[in-house]
């Protein structure tokens, strides 16, 4: 099993399956990718790493830079068991829900006046739609939050805000929290929305600034005002 995987961080640039890949392409052969990759491996060796490698692109794999309409950002992935498949804040089906995925749909349910299904939380249907659902820094230790902020990732996953920022137009930036607001530096505000709240954290949450924001209405009106196709958020 330590070889497979070896093999399959080694050859991380193979699971990217859409334009990103050749956005990434100069990035893949840097050596800080290489680092990434060799202490990727190492951790495989003695720890459980979230999410499945095969799934730790599945943010860029299910939402190309041309269908881009919307970007969440996360920190770093789930770090319990079976909870992160690389997408940010969802979950695969049959999984409870996370804290603040179920805040994230209890304001649905304030923002767009439906009692929503709390039940499923996977939000696979929003990255299909055009949501990149990006956490900075792709991958995670079990039960280990924030183990793997020094590996590198958050100079790839930056270079995916600043291409969105450079070459679209009219994208909303959804930033929860101070972690992804610290990222609007690398967004041109003049050509895109910069939606900011707190984060749907529990901690966050019951503070203020989180319930009662409408992101997903704000969204919505935002893209139809630009001739785009809006999200079908339920």
């Amino acid at each position: 099993m330590e070889q497979l995987e070896s093999k399959i961080v080694r050859n991380l640039p193979d699971l990217l399956v859409n334009d990103w890949k050749n956005i990434f392409i100069s990035e893949l052969g840097e050596s800080y990718f290489e680092s990434i990759q060799t202490k990727l491996n190492e951790k495989m060796l003695t720890e459980v790493v979230y999410p499945p490698i095969d799934l730790i692109f599945n943010a860029f794999n299910l939402c190309s830079l041309a269908d881009t309409k919307v970007v969440i950002i996360g920190q770093d992935p789930y770090h319990g068991k079976g909870q992160a498949h690389g997408l940010c804040f969802s979950v695969p089906h049959g999984i409870p829900l996370p804290p603040s995925l179920r805040n994230i749909k209890k304001e649905l349910d304030l923002d767009l006046d439906v009692i929503f299904s709390h039940e499923d939380g996977d939000l696979s249907s929003w990255a299909k739609q055009g949501v990149l659902m990006l956490n900075s820094v792709l991958s995670v230790s079990e039960s280990q939050p924030g183990s793997h902020i020094d590996l590198g990732w958050q100079r790839l996953t930056t270079l995916a805000i600043e291409k969105i920022s450079q070459e679209k137009e009219h994208v909303v930036f959804l930033l929860w929290g101070n972690y992804a607001q610290q990222l609007a530096k690398h967004v041109d505000e003049k050509k895109h929305l910069l939606l900011r709240s707190s984060h749907p954290s529990p901690l966050s949450a019951n503070r203020g600034g989180w319930f009662g924001k409408r992101p997903f209405s704000k969204t919505n009106d935002y893209l139809v005002a630009h001739h785009v196709e809006p999200i079908q958020w339920l």
